[in-house]
């Protein structure tokens, strides 16, 4: 990797970090307090701690890097050509090894008791959901996400500076609607990084309900964009060279 994709891939892994220290981190949190019980008052809590460290994972490292801290996300920007494929697999190696490092973090924060609550704030199905609901619940929560990226951070046309609070208060929105269906990962990586870590330290893990936070957040990061690229026509990056683009519009420095 040149500098400037190493610089890049390094924001990413530590703000995919923070998004799951401060997330599913929260989580545990909340579980602690409430010995192991969870009411939608603890879930507000989480809801807005999941929305401020996104906001400021935007702000601090937007300008760098982009702040996908979401492989949904950098897959669909490369999708709609406003970000190069050549980076996607760096980007997502780098998301998947933060997440991993997030919620091993906790492990050392909390102790290994942080996988009996709730698999450090894993992600699974509520009771009685299917499949399928999963993956609309998914789609769903994740199109909201992406279609408010496309609108603040995408469209050259939005008002600057609003991008990071705008973007945390839709996380904050869907987790408070999503979060008792499947956990609202909206995020491939924070799906993966609690469970994984939970799993190494004997957590009870439903492998078989992960292909469906992988399937349904791309399903609706990806209508999203479509959508708003079909209603809204932000305007096309070049195609012969896409802009390195993300939650913070463009990567200043990202050439190189």
């Amino acid at each position: 990797m040149s500098g400037s994709l190493g610089r890049r891939c390094a924001a990413e892994l530590v703000g995919t970090a923070l998004l799951v220290v401060f997330g599913p981190g929260s989580v545990v949190a909340a579980l602690t307090v409430g010995g192991g019980e969870l009411d939608y008052a603890g879930l507000g809590m989480i809801a807005l701690s999941f929305g401020l460290v996104v906001a400021l994972v935007i702000y601090a490292f937007g300008s760098t890097s982009g702040a996908h801290i979401n492989p949904a996300v950098t897959v669909v920007l490369a999708v709609t050509r406003r970000f190069p494929w050549t980076d996607v697999g760096p980007y997502v190696v780098a998301q998947l090894l933060g997440a991993l490092v997030g919620a091993l973090l906790l492990v050392g924060a909390f102790g290994t008791g942080a996988v009996d609550l709730g698999n450090i704030g894993g992600v699974a199905f509520g009771d009685g959901v299917g499949y399928g609901q999963a993956i609309l619940a998914e789609a769903l929560a994740t199109f909201l996400l992406m279609l408010t990226i496309m609108a603040l951070a995408v469209d050259r046309r939005a008002p600057g500076g609003w991008a990071g609070w705008l973007i945390g208060l839709s996380v904050t929105g869907l987790v408070l609607v999503f979060a008792p269906l499947t956990g609202a990962a909206v995020n491939p990586a924070r799906a993966l990084g609690p469970n994984a870590v939970a799993a190494i330290f004997g957590g009870d893990v439903a492998w078989t309900q992960f292909p469906a936070y992988v399937v349904g957040s791309l399903l609706g990061a990806l209508a999203a964009a479509v959508l708003y690229e079909v209603l809204a026509r932000p305007g096309a990056a070049e195609p012969e060279e896409p802009e390195v683009q993300g939650t913070q519009g463009e990567v200043t420095g990202s050439r190189g």
